[in-house]
């Protein structure tokens, strides 16, 4: 289960030849993946921490200069916050860090390429910041999202990050130390009559795409019977394991309406034509993961509250373009709602 934070990786805006090459190929795959049952699955390679992969950008996708702010390298070490990490850490100098690895632009505001191949993004300048207030660095090691939290479990990493989203099974096996706000939304067609949606009934008669074994899927499941109720026509679900898809259909016509994650979509509906953002309809903390009951989770949500307090945090989301939905607080295993 995602938040989860994403289906998470959105193909768009790079327009380089094999990002021709891959939105042709998906382009075929979502029109040999309609289902009059609405549960078509279209896979692909990799994953992502909300059952989608990374991916090279559709054709229609807007492209635009990725914001080069260097927000991080002023923060100060505290000492104190520190002596909180576990002497080892201390020792080395360094937490190992596992988390998926992303290509291109497509996973943006949350972590991307830029033109270089430098590793950029919302999530990265904030664990970066995190880093420096602990006056450590990250090993990072690339796993796979289903990878991640068992790698944490069983001490191959000491930090997992991958817009994981806080959930009651989550909590039982690893601890959580936030650092943002996620939620589920919807991106509209431009074609789409509705302006908003506020609720499920809001789907009623849309073909709508989201990606599998994710909190999105979770919910249209368990919404399926509403707009009987409500007297309406069925939403029909596509799941797509890919986000490249989805952006295609809702340029073609064969996708009314994206169910994702809030912070993405929001990103996307200013940097992708033709889409609109349409509402959010529940939210879900995201945090880094550690081993239950490691002292690490606090150290890092005490560095997510002294940038709070300083004002870097802030500074990080204006950045990426999407201020006014952070944290007010950190807060290690947060209540859930999943």
């Amino acid at each position: 289960m995602t938040t989860d934070g994403r289906p998470a990786r959105h193909g768009h805006r790079s327009r380089t030849a094999a990002a021709a090459l891959a939105a042709t190929a998906a382009l075929a795959l979502l029109t040999a993946c309609g289902s009059s049952s609405g549960t078509a699955v279209t896979p692909a390679a990799g994953g992502g921490p909300t059952g989608a992969s990374t991916s090279s950008a559709p054709a229609q996708a807007a492209s635009t200069a990725l914001p080069t702010e260097d927000v991080v390298s002023s923060i100060q070490a505290d000492p104190a916050l520190k002596a909180e990490l576990p002497a080892a850490v201390r020792s080395r100098g360094s937490l190992i860090l596992g988390t998926s690895q992303v290509v291109g632009s497509s996973n943006l505001p949350h972590g991307g390429q830029d033109a270089s191949g430098k590793t950029v993004g919302l999530d990265i300048d904030l664990r970066d910041a995190v880093a420096k207030v602990l006056g450590v660095s990250w090993d990072v090691q690339y796993g796979t999202f289903p990878t991640v939290i068992p790698g944490v479990q069983n001490g191959k990493y000491d930090v997992g990050q991958d817009n994981f989203g806080a959930t009651a099974a989550r909590e039982k096996v690893v601890d959580f130390a936030t650092y943002l706000n996620d939620g589920q939304s919807f991106l509209g067609s431009k074609d789409v009559k509705a302006d908003s949606v506020t609720d499920l009934t809001g789907l009623c008669g849309y073909n709508v795409a989201t990606s599998p074994g994710s909190t999105f899927q979770q919910i249209l499941t368990d919404g399926a019977g509403k707009c009987a109720a409500a007297g309406k026509s069925p939403y029909k679900v596509q799941y797509f394991a890919d986000t490249a898809p989805i952006f295609l259909g809702l340029a073609n016509g064969k996708v009314d309406i994206f169910f994702g994650p809030t912070l993405s979509l929001k990103y996307d509906s200013t940097h992708i034509a033709g889409t609109k953002y349409l509402g959010q309809i529940s939210s879900t903390p995201v945090g880094f993961v550690t081993g239950k009951n490691s002292p690490i989770s606090k150290a890092l949500s005490d560095a997510v509250n002294k940038l709070i307090a300083d004002g870097d945090y802030a500074k990080i989301f204006a950045k990426w373009g999407v201020p006014g939905i952070g944290l007010t607080t950190s807060v290690v295993n947060p209540p859930t709602t999943f």
